[in-house]
């Protein structure tokens, strides 16, 4: 997609840590960069009065520090700011139909509550038309730039393939774009059934648990090998490892700079879910995570 990089700012300090990283990923891609702030929707310790007015000049004062900022890094970056009047998630959700991605800010691993702009950053997550990312606050890598040593052992772009088909395309691509952009390494993981008749039928054929584990080994290799062939310069590690899906994924993610995870899309803006494995990720993987909607 050539649509930008949108970024959704309140004006704290984790809308910032987003913004950073949502500029280095649109300087790879070579794509502008969208800055948004809803003035009806802005957190509740933010130090001004409520009159209208005083929130729109708050918003201006929050967009053109933060387009500075990223310039000043940034030289050759295109930066473009968008002060809206509609609800964050109503405009968030809007611009995904023509984004490239939404980036959004989380402020830790604790709760649904602690994501910027709270409960609004799950719905947008949930419902989005696009790949959306979480940045936590806080990450040295991210803040002061991939070359600090805080992103010393952090140099995998991992990718959660838990289903097979065409259905992994998005998740695919974005990770592959991503990691060759970055010039890293995409770890495509899959966790494996326990080795049991009643969880998986296919085991029926196959006594020794090695021989089930290899048959599924050639055939996640097998998926994988159209990936290699279009990203010819991008290294693939492939991991297919026994366990839950976000245990696997988690434990992937321990040096990974970006964790992609999968959701289904939803007919109607009024029912939207975010499975286990994408909330186990959004909570406690330790790096930006991409949501990637699919069919």
């Amino acid at each position: 997609m050539t649509g930008p990089v949108v970024v959704g700012l309140d004006g704290s300090p984790v809308g910032m840590t987003a913004a950073w990283w949502a500029a280095r990923e649109a300087v790879d891609r070579h794509l502008p960069v969208l800055l948004v702030h809803s003035w009806t929707t802005q957190p509740l310790d933010v130090p001004i009065a409520q009159e209208a007015l005083s929130k729109q000049r708050y918003g201006g004062q929050v967009l053109r520090r933060a387009e500075a900022e990223l310039l000043h890094r940034y030289g050759d970056l295109t930066v473009t700011t968008k002060l809206v009047s509609a609800p964050a998630s109503a405009a968030l959700l809007d611009l995904s139909d023509t984004a490239t991605m939404l980036v959004l800010g989380s402020r830790g691993h604790s709760s649904a509550a602690s994501f910027l702009l709270g409960s609004i950053s799950l719905h947008v997550l949930g419902l989005t038309q696009c790949p959306a990312v979480t940045v936590r606050a806080g990450d040295r890598a991210v803040e002061e730039g991939w070359e600090h040593p805080a992103a010393a052992d952090r140099d995998e772009i991992v990718v959660g393939v838990q289903e097979e088909g065409p259905i992994t395309s998005p998740l695919l691509e974005f990770a592959f774009t991503t990691a060759q952009g970055r010039g890293t390494p995409v770890r495509a993981v899959r966790a494996l059934p326990s080795s049991s008749p009643l969880t998986h039928p296919r085991v029926l054929s196959k006594p020794a648990d090695t021989g089930y584990e290899a048959e599924e080994r050639t055939r996640f290799a097998a998926e994988l090998a159209p990936w290699r062939e279009k990203f010819p310069d991008v290294p693939v590690v492939e991991q297919a490892t026994k366990g839950s899906a976000a245990q696997v994924l988690l434990s992937a993610s321990v040096h990974s700079r970006l964790t992609v995870v999968g959701r289904r899309r939803h007919p109607s803006h009024l029912t939207w879910k975010l499975g286990p494995v994408a909330h186990a990720a959004l909570h406690h993987a330790p790096c930006p995570v991409a949501v990637v909607p699919h069919t």
